[in-house]
């Protein structure tokens, strides 16, 4: 990994500047009555992503992807200290093993990474006749530790990707077929239900999830987001089951009860582009949000991610087991 030092990470905070924005954020109480929060937001490191993604938490750093960038990032906040290994094709995800190491997902299938020398070691693809339309895009561990990794159409052609299952013998399998762009994923912290989006569906789907056996049923909707802004695209989960959306061209990242469909809370943003969210810091109450670039949009903090303290924690990333 290439490393940016603590000076380098302080000169850098005063060329792009430290931004601060006091937020006014109405969240629905128990009660009728709405309650009004007062939270910081800030940009935390200097890295700008082409398109930030898949945001981690793993021994006290966040790591995450620069796809359209080629890059695996890492930001520690205790220090500062910024690192970036380059992988030499777009890459969807990346997700700590716990023998050691990565995994990541992208243009070539999924594979083995180490940060230290950037050596790639080739696991599978199950999408090979598809290149180069199809990729990984998200992807996370579920309780036991195996990887859900799901692929996108960037030609958007309707129902031609999936969610696939990487079990401990590195054995693949296909989970949900007939998707369009595989999104956010998250699991309830009694490992029984998963959530899941196809994010041109603009729903959120629930299964029953039966975490001996790995396998998901009893398919629902659990949250409609058709009448929200934007697109939905990664999330997470918090300690009450709630969970957190990250709404593309929509600039903000939702609090759902996918109980009740009720929005909790809206975080909005400076940029268009947010593109997916975790809980992290010391005691994961932190909230990390990474974003974009259009192209076509001339937004100064779009690719910065952003922190900010909702008041709720998260829970670990788990690591993968194979």
């Amino acid at each position: 990994m290439s490393k940016r030092s603590h000076n380098d990470f302080r000169s850098g905070r005063e060329r792009y500047r430290l931004v601060e924005f006091v937020q006014m954020v109405i969240a629905l109480n128990s009660d009728p009555y709405y309650r009004l929060h007062i939270m910081s937001m800030e940009t935390v490191g200097t890295h700008v992503s082409k398109w930030g993604e898949g945001p981690i938490w793993f021994e006290n750093k966040l790591f995450y992807v620069d796809i359209e960038g080629h890059t695996v990032c890492s930001f520690d906040p205790e220090t500062g200290e910024e690192m970036g290994c380059a992988v030499g094709e777009r890459v969807g995800f990346v997700l700590p093993r716990k023998a050691g190491g990565f995994v990541i997902g992208g243009d070539s299938g999924i594979s083995f990474l180490n940060t230290e020398t950037g050596t790639k070691t080739h696991i599978v693809d199950p999408e090979p006749d598809k290149k180069p339309a199809n990729r990984f895009n998200d992807a996370k561990c579920d309780p036991s530790g195996r990887i859900w990794a799901g692929t996108i159409s960037t030609v958007k052609k309707e129902g031609d990707a999936a969610l696939y299952c990487l079990n401990s013998n590195l054995e693949l399998s296909l989970k949900y077929p007939n998707v369009t762009n595989s999104n956010g994923l998250c699991w309830t912290r009694d490992k029984s239900k998963f959530y899941y989006i196809d994010t041109p569906s603009k729903k959120i789907r629930v299964f029953d999830f039966d975490d001996n056996c790995g396998e998901i049923s009893n398919e629902a909707i659990a949250i409609d987001t058709s009448d929200i802004e934007g697109s939905p695209d990664g999330m997470t989960i918090d300690e009450n089951d709630n969970i957190w959306v990250a709404f593309c061209r929509g600039g903000c990242v939702k609090c759902f009860n996918p109980q009740t469909g009720d929005v909790l809370e809206t975080l909005e943003l400076p940029v268009s582009g947010v593109t997916s969210c975790v809980f992290g810091g010391e005691n994961f109450d932190t909230l990390y949000i990474t974003t974009g670039q259009f192209a076509n949009l001339d937004e100064e903090l779009a690719g910065r991610v952003f922190a900010t303290k909702p008041g709720v924690r998260g829970l670990p990333t788990v690591a993968y087991v194979g």
